[in-house]
């Protein structure tokens, strides 16, 4: 295990909200099995003038998947399923539907990585209601996932040849859980997975211990911070769960202790390290997906994390598995939180292991002879009701020569999407890898590679491990897309502000 460096957490928190105002921000650090340094700055609601503290309710949106991946790898645990057998084979309530009956199936693993071709949204006459009609308001029945799939799901695109995030796969993994198990998936979690670590204060359901504790999330506006009406998921198992920052420590001690903390076990070191390990990548520079956690690096340290977001709600787990540290954060009211929160956090784990943050190099030449070779525009697949990636990158991206580099700019109206980014060489012995400068979002700069692959050069995304493909300059849609591009722009970024892309 690393020697950590210290950390003043206290004074780096304010320093996060110095730079980033939040109606309320918690950060810890986990190491040696513990909640080992704690800050909490700001009110987890303001009409009552309640504090964060530790035993604060949130909602960590997305970071459900990785609960619903632990259940799901204790069963594969006892035998009781198969990563690459057909999914299919263990799921009762509904169907996964390819739209090609020659693709081969859909697998556990698919649905772990993202890479199943479920797309993110499944019902494409609800596609204009909120939230996709995934949702519904607090207090209401929730329908389940069978009731709201009725037939079963479409798979769009040949399983494990494509990245697509979505919710509906971690879902379906959930309700296998369920079918396998025989046990309700709610129940479930609670038994299994969060009352072995100490979790008492977690679940996917809103109950009344967790209500009479529960944040409220706030977007910040011209006015200052606005109460967001809560809503419960259909996508359970996916994004709905609530927690706190002390459960959330026991669970990061027990991802760094091989599944298990000073409460109890939850799983064998073995798996752990299996679901830690790259399961999907679509190129050998890009570190990928694990099952169900991202991957990436801190200098020579392997890390992995996850990011949550819902309405008013922003939340992210880090660690260094090899390293024994991890960090948390959590936030009930800010903007651009999808962006600085992941960022700050990484800062920290970065800062705790001794290693700064990679600069964008001024040191690695450029090379010209190949930009006629990475020059056009490329494609972002998919249909276009997968609006988490399309509200930021719109059809695709472009790269031409601006000045005297290589520029790549998102094919959106977003005005500091569209005006684009230099693309910085990164590797000296690599011409087809950079880095682009995401500094005024928040964040750092931004890896990314290209690769000629079967004839057609690729370009391949660090931040989540999307791929785009070039296409003729003939099928731009630069030159025709203008209006169309502000319709799936303003589409997109409506639902961002909702759903995380993470």
């Amino acid at each position: 295990m690393l020697d950590v460096a210290p950390l003043d957490l206290e004074a780096r928190t304010a320093g996060i909200l110095n730079r980033h105002p939040a109606v309320g921000l918690a950060v810890g650090v986990v190491r040696d099995g513990a909640l080992a340094s704690f800050s909490a700055h700001g009110l987890a609601d303001i009409a009552s003038g309640r504090p964060m503290d530790e035993d604060t309710v949130v909602r960590v949106a997305s970071i459900t998947k990785t609960f619903t991946a632990v259940a799901v790898m204790q069963l594969w645990e006892r035998g009781l399923v198969d990563l690459d057998a057909p999914a299919g084979d263990y799921l009762r309530a509904y169907r996964l539907i390819p739209a090609d009956p020659g693709w081969p199936p859909v697998t556990l693993r698919h649905l772990l990585t993202h890479t199943s071709g479920i797309g993110e949204e499944v019902i494409r006459s609800r596609a204009l209601r909120r939230d996709f009609g995934e949702s519904v308001p607090e207090g209401r029945p929730v329908p389940t996932p069978a009731e709201y799939y009725g037939r079963g799901i479409r798979v769009g695109a040949e399983p494990g040849t494509r990245f697509r995030y979505t919710d509906h796969g971690p879902t379906t993994v959930g309700q296998i859980v369920e079918d396998v198990s025989g046990l309700p998936f709610d129940r479930y979690l609670r038994e299994r997975v969060f009352a072995p670590l100490g979790m008492t204060d977690t679940d996917i359901v809103r109950t009344d211990r967790i209500a009479a504790r529960l944040a409220t999330g706030y977007t910040l506006g011209r006015r200052g911070p606005r109460p967001v009406a809560q809503r419960n998921w259909v996508t359970a198992g996916a994004s709905n769960a609530y927690s706190t920052p002390r459960d959330v420590g026991r669970y990061l001690a027990a991802l760094l202790g091989g599944g298990a903390n000073e409460h109890g076990s939850v799983l064998e070191p073995g798996t752990l390290a299996m679901m830690f390990a790259p399961q999907y990548q679509p190129d050998r520079r890009i570190p990928g997906m694990g099952l169900a956690f991202w991957r990436g690096t801190a200098g020579e340290h392997p890390v992995v994390e996850h990011q949550g977001l819902l309405p008013g709600f922003d939340s992210e787990i880090a660690l260094a598995p090899g390293d024994g540290v991890g960090v948390m954060a959590f936030c009930n009211g800010t903007r651009q939180g999808a962006m600085w929160v992941p960022a700050e956090t990484g800062r920290l784990l970065g800062d705790l292991l001794g290693v700064a943050e990679a600069p964008i190099r001024t040191d690695v030449p450029q090379h010209p002879e190949i930009w006629a070779d990475l020059c056009g525009w490329y494609a972002l697949p998919g249909p276009v009701t997968d609006v988490r990636m399309r509200g930021f990158m719109g059809p695709g991206a472009e790269v031409f020569v601006h000045g005297d580099r290589l520029r790549l700019r998102f094919l959106t109206p977003v005005p500091p999407l569209y005006r684009g980014f230099d693309l910085h060489p990164d590797d000296p012995s690599d011409p087809y890898a950079f880095r682009m400068d995401f500094s005024a979002f928040g964040m750092g700069g931004w890896p990314l590679v290209f690769r000629p692959a079967d004839g057609t050069m690729a370009l391949h995304f660090d931040l989540m491990p999307v791929s785009l493909e070039r296409r003729s300059a003939r099928t731009n849609p630069r030159r025709w897309a203008t209006g169309a591009l502000a319709v799936t722009a303003a589409v997109g970024a409506g639902w961002a502000t909702r759903r995380r892309a993470g």
